[in-house]
């Protein structure tokens, strides 16, 4: 069945809520918009719109601050800007193409909302500059006022309708994260101590653990809007964050071990390893965190009985030494998962994690957004057309907007039909029964149909793109306020003012795609080896705070990467894991050895150091013409 089909005659009540919420929001930002009748209220309706996306109330609040501090800080370079060009229209925006680049390259270098709020920044100054142009310089703070106005109505009415109809909490959300990233590492651990040779199955459970792990940290730092348990949820996601890397960086080292030298293991070891992995197997299905640490307190008894260490081979001491820390790092992962839950009863302790960032990849989407502003407003500038705005608004807006996604062509070909769709439906909607309408209610079961029709599907992954694209530009072609023009003429140039800023959005990403998969890949490897470099140079604190979060972020790139590949060269994802295994260890032997009273001693660990790190880097150059 389509998901068109599936999501509007068979809609689940989670798609019915969230469009009946951000209706709402968007109506009450639309009827306190006329009520105080200010320039623009369809920016409050756009407002509340982004705002609502992810309906959770720590997110509204977080996205909502963002949007707000994003608007002040634009609104403070959009009036800098003018202050010092207000009779120069062409350096003035030739500064403002540089705040746009900009705010993409910073935005572009977040995972969280402060990428939106870099984006308000930018679009918010754009504004004011475009609008402002030719006006009195007095008039300039009071455009910049009104832009305020408008999306704080919004934001407001979107944290309003957020925490009183149907509130969702970002904890729960967390917490349902948190169980499918153990959920899938543990099945992924059962794989590896089996020495299985199934690597897409051992790939598909690690990626099925780093997306929600990653998606986990970046969802996280919204809790501390929820209430005084939420910094507890924050440090807890950090702690499941490293231990969880830790796990499979322990795994992997444990599965080459099995692998390698599985004829010189005692059968016993490989017995044992065995009964572990059929243990992590069911303790993934046990419901609660209670009863799965039981379970793992009984592996870990397992490990210890029968034999000796003394009495084993330095192999099968290695393979449980490993076993018993693949488990001791299982249970402090389910501590954590109780402490997301109940951050009240149960306290853990962790600093904040960094992201792998990628300047180059932030300064392609900057000069992808410095270029088609240039080119919408050279365009402007030489048709002197009042509607060329709204495409520099949109061009600014979506450039920036849809860098930031993992495939941003395939995005704006959503957005695109997603807006022709709209076409049609706002002339109907906007134009022919609005202008017949009388009274606010009337028109917001008029105008308010369309909306909640594409509201209804941005729930889907399938059809989101195409959803929001048609409840962004009915607002946009329609543009509801006090005094609003029905004639055929304003229409018509909205349309085409949409299609051209939209069409060069496209053209944009068409020229200046993004780094290549083959660069992003040899970046990805090197940026790894030079992490494992800097290792030994920062505190242990700040090296493992480092490493651990842009690890996750890495890994998960190059599993995705190597399903691009030919079944023969998928290395990418053996390779990163190597290097989290080799990081991991690295960080170990600091812990252990750094302090070290002897200098022959302290000498030593050095150079094992440094080799560990240069035995890695070999290794990536020498798999790199495979993975190119």
């Amino acid at each position: 069945m389509s998901p068109f089909i599936s999501t509007y005659l068979t809609p689940n009540a989670t798609a019915v809520k969230f469009a009946i919420k951000t209706t709402l929001a968007m109506m009450l930002a639309l009827y306190v918009a006329l009520w105080l009748d200010v320039e623009r209220p369809y920016w409050a309706l756009m407002s509340a719109a982004f705002l609502q996306i992810r309906p959770m109330s720590g997110m509204v609040v977080e996205k909502g601050i963002c949007q707000l501090v994003g608007t002040l800080i634009g609104a403070v370079a959009g009036i800098a800007i003018m202050a010092l060009f207000a009779q120069a229209r062409v350096p003035a925006l030739i500064v403002l193409t540089t705040w746009i680049m900009l705010c993409t390259y910073v935005g572009s270098l977040w995972r969280n909302n402060y990428t939106y709020g870099c984006l308000m920044a930018s679009v918010t100054a754009m504004l004011i500059v475009v609008i402002s142009s030719g006006s009195a310089p007095a008039g300039i703070f009071d455009i910049a006022v009104a832009r305020l106005t408008e999306l704080g109505l919004g934001a407001i009415c979107a944290m309003l309708v957020s925490s009183l109809l149907w509130p969702s909490h970002v904890g729960t959300h967390l917490a349902t994260q948190a169980d499918n990233v153990i959920n899938q590492a543990f099945e992924h651990a059962a794989l590896r101590l089996e020495a299985s040779d199934d690597i897409p199955a051992m790939q598909k459970a690690l990626r099925s653990s780093l997306g929600p792990l990653t998606l986990l940290e970046t969802d996280s730092q919204a809790a501390r809007f929820e209430g005084p348990a939420g910094p507890g949820r924050v440090r807890a996601t950090h702690v499941l964050t490293r231990r969880t890397l830790r796990f499979f960086a322990n795994l992997q080292a444990l599965h080459q071990l099995m692998h390698d030298h599985a004829d010189r293991l005692a059968p016993q070891s490989i017995e044992l390893a065995g009964q572990i992995a059929q243990g992590f197997r069911d303790a993934e299905h046990v419901k609660g965190v209670v009863e799965a640490r039981k379970a793992l307190q009984a592996l870990r008894q397992q490990v210890h009985e029968n034999e000796e260490e003394s009495r084993l081979a330095p192999l099968d001491r290695r393979l449980r030494l490993g076993l018993r820390e693949s488990i001791g790092h299982a249970m402090i992962m389910l501590d954590a998962r109780e402490a997301i839950a109940s951050p009240e009863s149960h306290k853990l302790r962790s600093s904040p994690l960094a992201w792998h960032r990628d300047h180059l990849a932030a300064s392609i989407n900057a000069m992808r957004s410095g270029l088609v502003f240039s080119l919408l407003a050279a365009f402007w500038i030489v048709t002197a057309w009042q509607s060329a705005m709204i495409a520099m608004m949109l061009g600014t807006l979506f450039s920036a907007f849809f860098a930031s996604r993992d495939n941003p062509i395939a995005i704006t070909m959503m957005f695109y039909k997603g807006m022709l769709a709209a076409i049609p439906s706002a002339f109907l909607f906007g134009h022919v029964l609005l202008s017949q309408a009388n009274g606010f209610p009337l028109l917001a079961l008029i105008f308010g149909t369309p909306l909640f029709l594409g509201l209804l599907g941005a729930t889907n992954p399938a059809t989101m793109g195409y959803c929001l694209a048609f409840t962004i530009f009915n607002i946009l072609l329609t543009m509801p306020g006090n005094g609003m023009d029905f004639s055929f003429d304003s229409f018509a140039n909205r349309v085409v003012a949409v299609v051209i800023g939209l069409s060069c959005v496209v053209m944009g990403f068409r020229l200046l795609p993004g780094l290549g998969t083959r660069l992003r890949r040899r970046r990805l490897i090197s940026a790894i080896s030079t992490d494992i470099h800097e290792l030994t140079r920062r505190s242990i604190r700040d090296a493992e705070t480092r490493f651990s979060g842009h690890m996750a972020d890495r890994i998960l790139q190059l599993a995705q990467h190597d399903d691009m590949l030919p079944e023969d060269q998928r290395h990418l994802f053996i390779l990163g894991l190597t290097g989290l295994d080799v990081g991991t260890a690295t960080l170990r032997l600091r812990d252990r050895l750094d302090d070290a009273p002897h200098p022959r001693i302290r000498e030593a660990h050095r150079h094992l150091l440094g080799t560990l790190a240069s035995g890695f880097e070999e290794r990536q150059r020498a798999a790199a013409p495979r993975n190119s």
